[in-house]
């Protein structure tokens, strides 16, 4: 009884560290599901695996014959129920979708605890220090990594001292931009239009470059520049 005990101890300490510094990671980048979120996810995982590492106890007077266990089965049901749980935590904000990295790594801690949950622990410790590896190595790849810069755009002009189309373009080819998705909006009462669009750069300084562009501009009568962030 008492190796029993011990037993079950390890598994739960294996998922509770794995977990433990997965969420650590995601706390210290101001993460909402965090260091207890994914310490429970583990934990929770690996408790439920040994609910079948031990179905003993469940039929202990029945025979071999009558009862069939699939441990796989609660393994899936672990990573469906985990799904809702990582949908919770993505967020959109206007253009902005934010928690799609944290709802992954919420996904693997729970994979990893069902693999500390059925004693499989140098998968359960080679899956955290590949976890973390991705969490905060990769972190530092992407920011060095090139990627186009996306920004919703609008410029509004009077209607009697408008740019055209193609010289909003050209003002914004040469900041360094391109556009995509330009529609037209008349405002007060028809006194106003103003154009909304999708802007995308290479360089984030361009951003800079052509608010100042459109500050010198005697024709604008108000713009608004919002970089969209993943």
């Amino acid at each position: 009884m008492e190796l029993e005990w011990l037993q079950v101890m390890q598994h739960l300490v294996v998922a509770l560290v794995a977990g433990a510094l997965i969420g650590m990671e995601r706390s210290y980048h101001g993460r909402p599901a965090g260091f207890r979120t994914h310490t429970l996810v583990c934990v929770a995982s690996s408790l439920l695996m040994l609910v079948t590492m031990y179905h003993g106890r469940w039929f202990a007077n029945a025979s071999v014959e009558v009862v069939r266990i699939d441990p796989t089965r609660m393994a899936q049901g672990i990573m469906t129920g985990i799904g809702f749980l990582g949908a919770g935590v993505i967020m959109r904000e206007g253009l902005t979708v934010r928690g799609l990295t944290t709802a992954a790594s919420i996904w693997i801690t729970a994979a990893i605890g069902i693999m500390a949950g059925i004693g499989f622990y140098s998968a359960a410790i080679m899956a955290t220090i590949i976890a973390l590896g991705t969490l905060s190595v990769f972190r530092m790849m992407e920011k060095k990594m090139p990627a186009q810069i996306f920004a919703s755009q609008t410029v509004l002009f009077n209607r009697e001292n408008l740019m055209t189309e193609e010289e909003v373009k050209n003002l914004f080819h040469q900041c360094g931009f391109s556009m995509t998705n330009i529609s037209y909006h008349l405002l007060n009462g028809g006194r106003n239009l103003e154009y909304r669009m999708t802007v995308r750069t290479m360089d984030k300084t361009n951003i800079e470059k052509l608010c100042c562009a459109l500050l010198q501009r005697e024709e604008v009568v108000e713009f608004s520049t919002t970089q969209v962030r993943g």
